[in-house]
């Protein structure tokens, strides 16, 4: 593997380093992303709570005056939001992971029309926790194919596919 390379994601670029991993943001949905999430992702899940709970909120309004659709509707979205908090919870959104530090690199490839094709990293953060970290890779309106395989070949050359193990130490 030369010194460095990189590939394109949703937001930015990944770069591929000898000893780290760097994704950078640029454009407007990497400036977007940098204001919503910033390199932690409590904030997006602290929206998501308030957005269920001003449905669990509506769902017992919508009970209480007898409009029982709605009030199973917005219970629909309640356990659907939580669902999402609860799988979400030990993601990163930290820009450098080193790479001594990686436990594994999977890939998930799109599927079309549905989701977009990404890699989910397993490493362990400075308190020694295993942390998830997901590479967005582009979708099929930014040549995502293309852009998939040339992404899955530098981290293939790069030695980081292998598969994700449970080794935390929390």
């Amino acid at each position: 593997m030369q010194n460095e390379s990189k590939f394109k994601t949703k937001t930015g670029y990944c770069h591929i380093l000898p000893d780290k991993i760097v994704l950078t943001r640029s454009g407007t949905v990497g400036e977007a992303s940098k204001i919503v999430v910033g390199n932690g992702i409590s904030r997006i899940l602290i929206i998501y709570s308030v957005i269920a709970l001003s449905s669990l909120y509506f769902a017992f309004t919508s009970f209480k005056s007898g409009e029982n659709g709605f009030a199973l509707l917005y219970l629909f979205i309640v356990s659907y939001i939580v669902y999402g908090i609860t799988k979400s919870i030990n993601n990163s959104a930290t820009p450098i992971i080193m790479r001594d530090k990686i436990k594994g690199v999977t890939f998930h490839s799109a599927k079309p029309g549905r989701t977009r094709a990404y890699f989910e990293i397993g490493f362990e953060d400075e308190n020694g926790k295993l942390k998830n970290r997901l590479i967005m890779l582009p979708g099929s309106m930014n040549d995502g194919k293309n852009e998939t395989e040339k992404a899955l070949f530098i981290m293939e050359h790069a030695d980081l596919i292998k598969p994700i193990r449970n080794t935390s130490r929390s």
